[in-house]
Formats: structure tokens, sequence, C-alpha cells
């Protein structure tokens, strides 16, 4: 673990004179396209904590975007990555292999759900890994079409923007995009039409209908969905619909890939979000959490799924590179040591037990239009009093006035208006409470 003190300090205003120097040196050299949720530069990070070039230590509610779930300088991480950074930086798996690697997969086929034998192939992103999901899938159905659903987001590259929902800022002028995708509903309870209690077996039997009937289930080679949408709004989906959205698949030989980038490595409090409700995915993607800050992402699954592709049909010059493999088994040792499932189900219970008590306390409460998330994967949705209007600039005023005081807060959501807390899981109970006194402070001045 880090040696920065674990807790919050703000001694200039945020972002810092060398922060806002580094920010005109950043706005000269680095692409416009290139956004930063706050413009306050690190100079350390560690357990809860972010400290900046101007010796503020900010409250990290963020964790890189679930990616340093074991914290941002993870002991194990550190020690297993300078090791193999001594050794060999590089030679490609494909040229000649490592052990990293082979033992990166073996942890994967212990760790996902199902008891099949399972086989990985590892890459640098989760981009990458959902577009080579999609490769294996299409290899082993001989189809083509690809269903994803509503409010999911799946990447950058050219065919993860087609799978992504949101047009902005993802693909806005960025097209044409890759065809042969197709978009179907998701049981998205807290909006759905007849309420969250039909949202499951309703979103289920018109997303079922809708591929039978425009696509044909023949043509499907996978359905791809995040068991908790993560951008769309850290959506968790009605109790049914997974199921039978799997079932579907199983009984139309279409591949079911969950996409755990965001939810997976104890994010939920289970090793993958899709085991809440039993489901075995054929594939799954995992990214972010895997390898505690280091560029690593891999595709896990069925033995004869995966084997669908030809020799040499997969891999890239840096997947599975050896300082990241090593990175990921010192995250997964932490995981496990720490037991952070448990831990993040005790953030879960703390968070959102405060969260329930500002929105009862607040005079116009109703402004949280839903608390909701698994884990360490928590959200707020907030709305126009007394509607469910999506309110965008209640979230960016909430989060900015968050930053003002030390604690990173990120925003997100289809209509932006998503709140959404991702602390990482081996942070301090008394810096998980500060964070959300923060928070119910920021409620009060809104």
């Amino acid at each position: 673990m880090s040696d920065i003190p674990q807790e919050r300090r703000v001694v200039t205003a945020i972002p810092g004179p060398k922060s806002v120097e580094l920010q005109a040196r950043r706005v000269a050299a680095v692409a416009a396209g290139v956004g930063s949720t706050l413009p306050v530069f690190t100079a350390r990070a560690g357990g809860g904590i972010i400290e900046d070039v101007d010796g503020n230590r900010l409250i990290d509610f963020g964790s890189g975007i679930a990616v340093t779930s074991v914290g941002a300088s993870a002991e194990a991480v550190v020690r297993r990555a300078s090791a193999q950074l001594a050794d060999f930086t590089h030679t490609c798996f494909m040229v000649t292999p490592y052990e990293g690697y082979v033992e990166v997969c073996e942890q994967l086929a212990e760790l996902t759900p199902g008891d099949h034998a399972k086989k990985s192939a590892l890459f640098n992103s989760g981009a990458e890994a959902v577009e080579n999901a999609v490769k294996i899938a299409r290899a082993y159905t001989k189809r083509t079409a690809v269903v994803v659903f509503d409010h999911g987001y799946h990447g950058r590259t050219n065919l993860t923007m087609a799978l992504t929902a949101k047009n902005m800022p993802y693909k806005q002028g960025f097209g044409p995009f890759a065809p042969e995708v197709y978009r179907v509903p998701v049981a998205y309870g807290y909006r759905w039409p007849t309420g969250a209690e039909n949202a499951g077996a309703e979103a289920s039997a018109q997303a079922i209908d809708e591929i039978t009937k425009q696509i044909g289930a023949d043509n499907v080679a996978a359905i791809i969905i995040e068991p908790v949408l993560g951008e769309g709004g850290f959506i968790e989906p009605a109790k049914g619909f997974l199921p039978a959205i799997a079932q579907f698949a199983k009984d139309n030989g279409i591949v079911f890939v969950a996409d755990e980038i965001q939810s997976g490595f104890c994010r939920t409090g289970q090793w993958f979000a899709c085991e809440d409700e039993g489901i075995v995915p054929d594939l799954i993607t995992t990214a972010k959490g895997i390898a505690g800050g280091l560029p690593l992402s891999a595709v896990t699954g069925r033995a004869e799924i995966m084997d669908a592709a030809h020799a040499g049909g997969l891999g890239g010059t840096y997947g599975g590179n050896p300082v990241a493999c090593a990175g990921a088994l010192g995250a997964i040792e932490t995981m496990r040591e720490l037991d952070l499932n448990g831990r993040a189900k005790r953030i879960e219970e703390v968070m959102k037990g405060r969260l329930a008590e500002m929105r009862s306390k607040l005079p116009n409460g109703d402004i949280i239009g839903d608390i909701r998330g698994r884990g360490a994967m928590i959200a707020i949705e907030l709305v126009k009093a007394g509607t469910k209007e999506p309110d965008a600039a209640a979230a960016g005023a909430l989060a900015k006035t968050c930053h003002g005081e030390g604690l990173l807060v990120l925003t997100c959501g289809t209509y932006g208006n998503v709140l959404r807390f991702l602390p990482p899981l081996v942070i301090g109970e008394d810096l998980l409470n500060e964070g959300l006194d923060i928070i119910e402070q920021a409620f009060a001045r809104l």
C-alpha cells in the first residue's frame, strides 16, 4: 500500500497553481478531443487518496473509472510488476511466450462463472476485448449479426462505437459505423413505463420479439450485455431480464457475451456481476479492474468457442504484456487476501444507507429519483423535483461542488444526470463517510 496519508487535505484552490500551469502546457500539446473530468494533475495516489502536484489530497470516488479497485499503488501489484520490469518488458507473446500470460489465463478460468473447460486470450483495452469477442463469436457460429442494448457502452473503436448506444460524446461525427449491429430494449426499472416490477418480463419479451422478427435468431452470432450497465447510468437490469435473454441465446445457438469490463473483479461484491442471477456466459470480457491500473484485458469463455478462430487470427503486439500480466496476478492476489468482495458489500451498505438518509432529509428529496447499484458500483439518478425529467445540470453542479471540496466524483448516464460512485475497494470507512458528508453538504447547497 502507498504511504500517502489517508486523509483529505485542501491547501489551494482546486485546481491549484501548479495544476493550472500544467493545464496550460496540456492545452498546447494534447489533442482537444481528450477530455478530463477534473484538471488536477496527480503526483501520487494510493488507498482512497489522490495527491496532486499542489499538495492537495482528494478522496477518490472514481478509481480511474473502476480500474484501481485494489488502490492505485497496491503493494502486490507494484512488487510483481517491478520484478517483471527488471526481467524483461516485452517479447510479444506471439513471438516468444512467457509464463505470466498463461498464469493469468489459468486464474481467469478459475474465477469466471461456470465449471466448463475455459480458455482466454489477452489484449490491451476493454474495447479490444469486446471486438475480439465478436470476432470469436462470428468464427464459431458462422453468423454475422450482433445484438446489443439501449444504454449500453462497449468502447470507442469503430465496431465498439457501433455497439455503444450513446451518441455524444462517443459517436458524434465519427461514422460510418460497422454494420450488422442491432439494438433492443433493456429492463431499465426506474424508467420502465409500466413500473420496475414489470420491467424484467416485459423488456425481455420485447427484446426477444424484436430479435426474432427484425433480425432472425438464426442470423445472430452474439448477444452482448453489461450485467450492470456502466456509462449508461449504472442500470441494473430488472430481475429476470438477464436469465431470459441468456436462455433465449442458449436455445438459438447464439453466443451470450457478458461485458464485465466495469462490473468485474469484486466491484459489485462478487467476482463478476453476472453471478448475481446465476448467469453463466459463453464469453466474458474483462479489463479495467483486472491489473491494478496496468493496461490489460481479456476474453474468457467456453474452450470450444474460444478455439473457433484460426491460429494467428487473434493477437496484437502488446496483448497480454508481461508487466501488465504481473500486475494482474498482484491485483488478484490482493482481492483474495483482503476479501475485496466483502469490502465491496460493506461499501454498498454504508453508501446506500447514507444516500437514503440524505434523500429523506432533503426538503426536495425527490430530486434523487433513484439510488441503485451493487457493491462499490453505486449511483444516484437526479431528476427535477416532482418528475422523472433528467436533471443533468444538477449532476454537473453537484460534481463541481464536490471537486472543490476535495472529493473526486464522476457523472454518467444516457441523459448525463447520474452521479456514480466507484471508490477503491480498499478505501477506509472514515474516508468513505467523509466523502458522503461532502456529498450531503453539496446537496444542501444545491
